[in-house]
């Protein structure tokens, strides 16, 4: 089964236990909603918040927003009953379920197997849930390349910066920036192989969240960092944050209308008998078109063109 093709600027963090934010989250205009049984509920209404996600799953108006939940890792009490009680409870309305702390392929092998148990045994369609899982040990990122083809349900990497740091000991503030002057970016090496992990494996690479959410500016830089290295978006933990990702990890319609006349330019040279020609003084070729190529797909995909007025 071929794998959706679905935006991802914006994946919106929102408490399962909390089924008072639910309504906003829902309204937010993030193209990925998860609902949060893991970190962000308390130990003790991670159970009870099993129903209220299923229900708001399968209750609230979510638009064009992609519904998830975030489960607890394969390795806690918690994971078996988050995968039964909630596709059990929402069915059709859960569309994707975010894994955590996953170290190796196996632990994407045992939530896909239960996941085809659940879907047969329910009658449900075969691979309709799909996953998103995290990269936050650093197991996980020695292991990142067999991870990246564990299952095909998977459609994203997320790199975790939160409990990555804690599990590499790095020395950083409550915003995973290091405590100390550091040349660069501390995590550019583990952010590195995620994407190219994601990329090689033909699926999407997700960035970190960003606790600050009071300073946007700098939320924003971290998108925009993000998305030159091939992130196709960003957590937000808070509405504020949608957004800006929405608009940093979409192609403006300057880049859009270019990215057009550079495919117009090479076919006509190809069509010429040529395989390269010349655009506003500059050299266009193959590996100029296969990335305009991109860009007018992603355009695409979003809905966006060159002519629109409109922040995407």
């Amino acid at each position: 089964m071929a794998r959706p093709v679905r935006p991802r600027r914006s994946e919106l963090a929102t408490p399962a236990s909390n089924d008072h934010m639910f309504a906003k989250a829902a309204g937010a205009g993030a193209d990925l909603v998860f609902l949060d049984l893991e970190d962000a509920c308390a130990p003790a209404e991670r159970e009870a918040a099993r129903g209220k996600a299923a229900r708001a799953l399968r209750e609230l108006d979510w638009g064009r927003t992609t519904r998830a939940i975030r489960m607890n890792g394969v390795d806690t009490r918690w994971a078996h009953g988050d995968l039964i009680e909630v596709v059990t409870a929402a069915r059709e309305a859960l569309q994707v379920i975010i894994v955590p702390k996953v170290r190796g392929a196996r632990d994407v092998w045992w939530v896909d197997v239960l996941l085809t148990q659940l879907e047969e045994t329910l009658g449900l369609p075969r691979k309709g849930v799909r996953l998103e899982v995290l990269i936050e040990e650093t197991e996980g990122l020695e292991n990142v390349g067999e991870i990246a083809r564990a299952s095909d349900r998977l459609e994203a990497l997320i790199f975790g910066a939160g409990d990555f740091s804690a599990s590499q000991g790095a020395r950083v503030d409550t915003n995973f920036d290091p405590v100390v002057d550091y040349p660069g970016d501390l995590w550019h090496y583990a952010r590195s192989r995620v994407v190219v992990a994601a990329r090689s494996a033909g699926i999407d690479a997700i960035d970190a969240p960003f606790p600050n959410y009071l300073t946007p500016d700098a939320y924003r830089t971290a998108c925009d960092r993000a998305a030159a290295m091939g992130y196709v978006g960003k957590w937000a933990i808070h509405p504020s944050q949608v957004e800006i990702a929405n608009t940093a990890f979409a192609p403006t319609p300057a880049e859009i209308a270019h990215a057009r006349r550079v495919v117009a330019a090479y076919r006509e040279a190809e069509a010429g008998g040529r395989g390269a020609t010349r655009l506003d003084g500059m050299l266009v070729d193959a590996a100029h078109l296969r990335h305009a190529a991109t860009v007018a797909a992603t355009a695409d995909l979003l809905g966006i063109g060159e002519n629109s007025e409109e922040t995407p």
